[in-house]
């Protein structure tokens, strides 16, 4: 567990950890210490007393400045889903636009949330999202020229790059284009609900992810949901079979594809509960 919990200490500022220690004075000094500790860093962000100083009444729920990152305010959001998880025998699902049902499935997210590789992806994910990359890039076309736009919050858009990409940047394509599917399934399941994709733009997600012709029918007419998990999944497992290399990073990638589903669930509750409301400014909504 160690390798994976250190990952922490490449995210976290001087302003997070002085907070933590705060909270826990640990030996060697406020941050020092802390810092050469990384079991303790996951210890805390589970602590009820962290989670007080960043989403409490002084928290940044409050709408006050509080001085952290916001990796470790997404860090604090998914360890505080463990603990919410163990009291609640279902979360509430999407079945349609503001339309939910009780799906009794607590146990299968308590499980994905016990790995600490898996907590601390979806943290690095969130605050992957925090700022988004955009621009244009220039294609050749019967011998012309053309430029296109993408958006890293428009997956039709991404995609789009797989055609003319050279082959070593296949692999962090992909990646991506299986994060924003998670993240907009997961943090923003009602627009990406609403915002259903048409028949030109789904066809064209099917074929960026090599999806067989003979479930293209399928997945054509499936909810938006589950074609996101659908897709999303297919593009970590691209990624993870074009690279060259299968880093940990990587490995854990490999790992949320078998249990995309389980994911988004969990990242709808992080995002319902702590991220979403009146004023959140976490994120960029898409289409903006």
């Amino acid at each position: 567990m160690g390798a994976n919990v250190a990952g922490y200490t490449e995210h976290l500022t001087d302003a997070d950890l002085r907070l933590l220690s705060s909270v826990a004075p640990v030996p060697g000094g406020l941050t020092e210490g802390l810092a050469r500790d990384p079991a303790m860093i996951e210890a805390l962000l589970a602590d009820p007393r962290v989670f007080e100083a960043v989403f409490g009444q002084a928290g940044v729920s409050a709408g006050e400045p509080v001085l952290v990152s916001p990796f470790l305010a997404f860090a604090v959001a998914v360890h505080r889903t463990v603990l919410d998880l163990a009291a609640m025998d279902y979360l509430p699902e999407r079945s349609g636009l503001r339309q939910r049902v009780p799906v009794f499935d607590t146990p299968e997210l308590r499980d994905f949330l016990g790995s600490a590789s898996r907590r601390l992806f979806l943290a690095e994910l969130l605050a992957s999202f925090t700022t988004v990359a955009s621009g244009r890039y220039t294609i050749r076309s019967g011998g012309r020229s053309r430029t296109r736009r993408f958006s890293e919050l428009d997956p039709v858009r991404l995609a789009g790059l797989l055609d003319s990409a050279p082959p070593e940047f296949r692999p962090g394509l992909c990646r991506r284009l299986g994060d924003v599917s998670l993240f907009l399934a997961g943090v923003f399941p009602d627009y990406t609900i609403a915002q259903a994709f048409g028949p030109f733009d789904m066809a064209r997600l099917l074929r960026s992810a090599r999806v067989p012709a003979d479930d293209r029918d399928a997945l054509a007419t499936a909810p938006a949901l589950e074609l996101l998990e659908h897709l999303g999944a297919r593009w970590y497992r691209a990624a993870l079979a074009s690279a060259p290399v299968r880093t940990a990073g990587l490995a854990i990638v490999g790992d949320v594809a078998a249990q995309f589903r389980q994911a988004r669930r969990v990242l709808n509750h992080v995002s319902d509960r702590y991220l979403a409301g009146p004023g959140s400014t976490w994120f960029t909504r898409p289409g903006q």
